[in-house]
């Protein structure tokens, strides 16, 4: 009788490791190709899901939140078993994790967190502290002065951490009457496009008077970049940006943009694969570290380290990285 309790057993756990695929589907859904990190993101997903016997399914929504909602469907019509999603619209992504728990598949949101839903883990680098080393750099260069804060779009929980983490820093320069924050905005897209409108703005505004603009990233530094030229306020106005874009490193080597904040993306995209195939093949995930409150829940958190990048430490950096 033993036997047979014991023969029933190990014929289940058969069955149920035989579950597990031995290639598993693996989805992402990128929101758009706005800026020219993302096609390394996309690059280095593609690259370690595959390394580690899975099956990349790809997909962009090029910012249309209900065309990324129709893209997840998709995606598990297609047999992912696991959905990793860099969310156009917070709101419109919760949705997303929804659908899926339906369908009992777990959802990874990487470099944006998606607010107010069971979501599953959160793969990104701490951008309060992005925020607050662009801010550090900037105060260390200009300890006085006139700043422009120019956010990316209020729908991206990631605009709201980088202006927290920017004041962590101004706010103690505000109160002593030594900063002066004379603009701040949050853009529409995260594009070059919205950052020369709103620096444009900001200069005008102003009459020129600025000293420092601390862009929510690359694409619209490289916008703030152009309206300073047109000015003729290149190298005397001090710009911040993130990414670390080929474009922008170009011109922090040219004295045109002082500082970038360098994402550890190869990192970040490695981890949320390897997280994804463990979830997909029914194997323990490496522990998290840190939880960040979705509004829903803790969720469990992966947040890589970020550094500040200037004409001195590219090399060390950003070509160190493989970028």
């Amino acid at each position: 009788m033993k036997t047979t309790i014991f023969s029933l057993f190990l014929l289940a756990g058969l069955i149920l490791a035989g579950c597990a695929p031995k290639h598993p589907k693996i989805g992402l859904l990128l929101h758009s190709y706005d800026a020219p990190r993302w096609q390394n993101d996309q690059r280095y997903f593609m690259e370690a899901v595959k390394q580690l016997d899975g099956i990349p399914l790809v997909e962009v929504a090029n910012n249309d939140a209900k065309k990324q909602l129709a893209q997840a469907k998709d995606l598990i019509r297609k047999g992912a078993m696991v959905l990793v999603v860099i969310p156009v619209d917070q709101a419109t992504a919760s949705q997303i994790v929804t659908l899926a728990h339906k369908k009992e598949i777990r959802v990874i949101a990487y470099d944006r967190l998606i607010t107010n839903c069971r979501l599953d883990y959160y793969v990104s680098t701490d951008n309060v502290r992005v925020g607050e080393i662009q801010a550090q750099y900037l105060t260390k260069i200009k300890p006085k002065g006139n700043y422009a804060l120019i956010g990316g779009p209020p729908n991206d929980n990631n605009s709201r951490m980088l202006y927290i983490g920017q004041m962590n820093i101004l706010q103690p320069f505000v109160e002593r009457e030594e900063i002066n924050v004379v603009f701040r905005q949050f853009a529409n897209f995260w594009t070059p496009e919205e950052g020369y409108r709103l620096a444009k703005a900001c200069l005008d505004s102003t009459k020129n008077k600025l000293d420092a603009i601390i862009c929510a990233n690359d694409a619209m530094a490289m916008g703030a970049i152009k309206a300073l030229k047109e000015k003729g306020l290149l190298k005397q106005v001090s710009v911040a940006g993130q990414d670390a874009d080929m474009a922008n490193i170009q011109e922090i080597m040219k004295g045109n943009q002082s500082v970038t904040v360098f994402k550890r993306i190869k990192t970040m995209a490695s981890t949320a694969a390897e997280i994804a195939i463990h979830i997909a093949k029914g194997e323990p995930v490496d522990p998290y570290l840190s939880t960040i409150s979705n509004g829903e829940r803790l969720v469990p958190s992966y947040l890589v380290d970020a550094v500040a990048v200037n004409e001195g430490n590219v090399e060390m950096t950003v070509i160190a990285e493989g970028n």
